[in-house]
């Protein structure tokens, strides 16, 4: 009997050690397969933690939890008035500026190629070349975070960055300097108009410790089919179409901006739905040359601070237009700010200014320093107009109930109204304080 028992469990012992390796190559097997896309060695580890209910969070920030960020956690604390909803606004992910590379994969650029991403996971981009283009075309549950490492990329008609799908694709800058460039005239993508050098259907965050220089020719230079936001980095964009274009919103916690462009500065549309197109500004240094607006908005267009200094045909132009916070110089050939109405889901036209410091220097000819069809609300702040014409022009109702209100160096204790034709019509010329 004790001859057969030891039979019995020396043979239980050689099928479990067989079943040990067979596993094991199978596994070595399935790692080994290879095809033309780039997949990340961290994918699978992102993907098992990547939860948006925030359940899980690893010391390195490589999830992006969704949860809201407090001002214990960080220094974020938007006005307390605020038009735009800011609530869960930016994630720990978001806020990042280093994130671990450890496990990242490394895609050197190369002359005339084409590199696609397809999971999820963290892809360093480096290396000098012209005509690459790096794509992501990974499911629409996946995070994709681009580190720009040293990265000089020159294409002659396709973007440099191609966001075609994924939940959220980051860009991130490390230390040092990063080139993107497009030279000529974007070519479509099928029904797809790439029009500039970092364009994304999906989310798209801007963040890191560098610099990224880019430059588009005859387009934008950063396009994104749904929601902006930029946490940090110093950006120097110029082009011959939009600085930043957004679909649904633009969300910018910080970083420095120097934006030389034909069109918008920063520009928020949404042609399908006019209930969305905003613009948030927590913070930022903004230096900004722009042939037509600074910033423009379909909804609203929120400061809480910054640094700006505009040169443009328009300031800021959006339907609900409201300064909380920030030192803000403008300097415009037509209205310095305006409040029109561009959605008329968003109630009245309105300029409002609860605080900051906002200088305007207007130019010559029928321009207005404030222009509102609708109300304008003055509650805090200093407004520090120079007009040769106008000062404020609105349609509806003005309100002043605290703060300070310059006018060709001259204090005033309310908000003029506008100068009347004698038919009830708006003066074309002459002075209007």
């Amino acid at each position: 009997m004790l001859k057969k028992a030891m039979t019995i469990i020396l043979a239980a012992m050689m099928i479990t050690a067989l079943a040990g390796c067979n596993s094991q190559s199978e596994s070595k097997d399935t790692a080994s397969q290879s095809g033309s896309s780039v997949q990340s060695s961290s994918a699978q580890t992102d993907a098992d933690s990547s939860s948006e209910d925030g359940s899980t969070d690893t010391a390195s920030e490589s999830t992006d939890s969704g949860d809201t960020v407090t001002a214990e956690e960080v220094d974020f604390t938007p006005a307390a008035n605020g038009k735009i909803d800011t609530t869960d606004l930016f994630t720990k992910r978001d806020l990042n500026q280093s994130p671990d590379t450890s496990d990242a994969k490394t895609i050197q650029a190369s002359d005339n190629n084409t590199e696609t991403i397809t999971e999820e996971g963290t892809y360093i981009l480096t290396g000098t070349a012209s005509n690459f283009t790096l794509r992501v075309e990974a499911d629409e549950q996946s995070k994709v975070q681009i580190v720009l490492q040293n990265a000089e990329i020159t294409n002659t008609s396709n973007p440099v960055i191609y966001v075609i799908s994924a939940d959220k694709c980051f860009v991130t800058t490390a230390d040092g300097d990063s080139s993107l460039s497009v030279t000529g005239q974007f070519t479509a993508d099928g029904t797809t108009n790439t029009d500039a050098v970092i364009f994304s259907k999906d989310d798209l965050v801007l963040n890191g410790t560098g610099v990224l220089n880019i430059t588009s020719q005859s387009g934008n230079c950063i396009t994104g089919k749904d929601d902006i936001k930029i946490t940090g980095g110093t950006y120097n964009l110029t082009g011959g179409g939009h600085g930043i274009e957004a679909k649904d919103s633009i969300s910018i916690y910080g970083g420095t901006f120097n934006i030389d462009v034909t069109k918008d500065a920063l520009h928020c549309e949404n042609s399908d739905d006019d209930t969305v197109g905003s613009i948030y500004i927590y913070n930022g240094k903004f230096t900004i040359d722009s042939g037509s607006d600074a910033l423009h908005a379909i909804t609203a267009v929120q400061i809480d601070g910054g640094e700006f200094t505009i040169t443009a045909g328009e300031g800021i132009e959006a339907t609900y237009i409201q300064i909380n916070g920030g030192t803000i110089n403008i300097e415009a050939s037509d209205d310095g700010i305006n409040g029109s109405q561009k959605s008329k889901s968003y109630g009245t036209p309105t300029v409002e200014f609860t605080g900051g410091t906002t200088t305007i220097v207007m130019g010559q000819g029928d321009t207005d320093a404030v222009d509102a069809n609708g109300d304008v609300i003055v509650s805090g702040g200093t407004i520090d107009i120079t007009a040769t014409v106008s000062s404020f022009d609105y349609d509806g109702n003005a309100t002043y109930t605290g703060g300070t209100i310059i006018i060709n160096g001259e204090q005033v204790d309310s908000i003029p109204e506008p100068a009347m034709m004698g038919d009830g019509g708006r003066m074309g010329g002459g002075m209007r304080f």
